[in-house]
């Protein structure tokens, strides 16, 4: 699908699955941040709408405006952060490299890349927006040995 002349109607069928919708208070600099510190790519930006592409995973983002009908927004905070109690991981980002253009790019790393029992190293960076992201990738085997998993 061509992301940048796609109609409103063919995307909007095209979804299946889960979907993930982010509103977010500005959609170019919420765009611009995931594009620097996880390498997505950000489609159709305008300060209403973007479409977010990871690997082969697609998800969107609203400004608050466009939900100005649906109840959500009544339950937003009007400062701080918005996504308490979920993690978006990314399971095909390097941690390190993230953490790394994550201040710079407007974010805050909450927990230091780390190897874990589970098999990956990840880390949790809040966005401007105050959603976690949990970029991550699979232990060597050497590291999973040093970890006892």
């Amino acid at each position: 699908m061509e992301y940048e002349t796609v109609s409103p109607g063919e995307f909007g069928r095209s979804l299946t699955g889960l979907g993930i919708n982010l509103l977010v208070r500005d959609v170019r600099r919420s765009a611009g941040f995931l594009s620097r510190v996880f390498d997505m790519r950000a489609h159709r930006i305008s300060a209403d709408f973007a479409i977010m592409t990871y690997g082969q995973q697609v998800f969107q983002l609203h400004a608050d405006g466009t939900y100005h009908s649906h109840p959500l927004p009544s339950l937003l905070p009007e400062s701080g952060p918005r996504g308490g109690g979920i993690t978006l991981h990314l399971f095909d980002t390097d941690p390190d490299r993230a953490a790394a253009r994550a201040e710079e790019a407007g974010g805050m790393v909450l927990q230091a890349p780390a190897n874990k029992p589970h098999g990956l190293r990840e880390c949790v960076i809040l966005c401007p927006d105050g959603y976690a992201w949990g970029p991550s990738r699979h232990l060597t085997p050497e590291e999973e040995a040093a970890t006892g998993g």
